[in-house]
């Protein structure tokens, strides 16, 4: 997942206010971060079930939530409101992404629905909030939307199953919609760590019925492969998010979301060298777009 936006960090945290620059630890943490968001997707992509991986990863992050929510002061009736929604956008994204992972590479996928998000949530803050977006911005949406759609038109061009796009992009669309929320709601909570520990339960709340409901009692059928690599997405993801948390307190927070886009290259080295994906030059200028979009969108 990824983390609440940078206003509520700055609310809720030590801002990027007063902080000069990104020492080399930083960068290597943040670095490690982004190769961790990759992992956790290879993960449930490698599983034997993707399904079954994504709601055990969903359990063991709902299960750590849950704690973390508990050793804090409990929210206050109007939080409620923005950790319903955000639960509700987070199940909904990882329904997106595992129906996108059954249909296509991690060296397709990822890019895709990582790289459309920022697109949408800069484009609905420059229409619909009061945040000023600058023109380096915009030419980064840009970038963005040919990167995307390079990527996009090669699932086509090669062949791969034409689901995976529109699945990718809904899975965006569910991380430009919890990427608004949670800042939202971060800033109302005033604490972004009891925000984000519920949030991770209520998740799991919402997730688990959902798919039993769509795939029935065989989705709890877990082999051993399915346990090791849920759980290990868990501990990937929610270490990720922790550190990418940790990082925005000491480091300006615009290069720290910046730098963690880098997590596009780790996915694709990690589906072309260990998945052996099908990598040619366009698909590897389309994500190189893509990253330097997002990198725009982002400083």
């Amino acid at each position: 997942m990824s983390a609440p936006s940078a206003t509520a960090f700055t609310r809720c945290g030590a801002g990027a206010d007063g902080i000069a620059g990104m020492s080399p630890l930083v960068f290597g943490a943040v670095l490690f971060a982004a190769f961790l968001h990759a992992l956790w997707n290879a993960l449930i992509k490698t599983g034997t079930s993707k399904m079954t991986g994504m709601l055990i990863m969903t359990v063991v992050q709902g299960a750590l939530g849950a704690v973390i929510g508990l050793c804090h002061p409990w929210p206050a009736g109007s939080v409620w409101f923005w950790l319903i929604g955000s639960g509700a956008f987070h199940a909904a994204y990882k329904l997106f992404l595992t129906y996108a992972y059954e249909q296509g590479d991690l060296s397709r996928v990822y890019p895709i629905a990582r790289g459309a998000a920022p697109m949408v949530v800069t484009a609905i803050s420059a229409l619909f909030l009061s945040d000023v977006i600058a023109p380096v911005e915009y030419a980064g949406i840009f970038v963005l939307g040919a990167g995307i759609a390079i990527m996009a038109q090669g699932a086509f061009a090669n062949g791969e199953s034409r689901r995976l796009v529109p699945l990718a992009l809904g899975s965006a669309m569910m991380t430009a919609g919890y990427s608004l929320v949670d800042g939202m709601g971060a800033r109302i909570a005033g604490d972004a760590v009891l925000f984000v520990g519920w949030m991770f339960a209520l998740d799991a709340l919402i997730f688990a019925p959902a798919c039993l409901v769509l795939r029935g009692p065989v989705v709890l059928r877990a082999t051993r492969r399915d346990w090791t690599a849920g759980s290990c997405a868990a501990l990937a993801s929610f270490a990720a998010y922790a550190i990418a948390v940790w990082g925005m307190t000491q480091a300006p927070i615009a290069l720290v979301a910046a730098l963690r886009e880098t997590s596009i290259l780790f996915a694709m080295l990690i589906g072309w060298l260990v998945m052996k994906d099908r990598m040619d030059r366009t698909k590897a200028a389309a994500a190189a777009l893509i990253v330097l979009g997002m990198g725009m969108t982002r400083l």
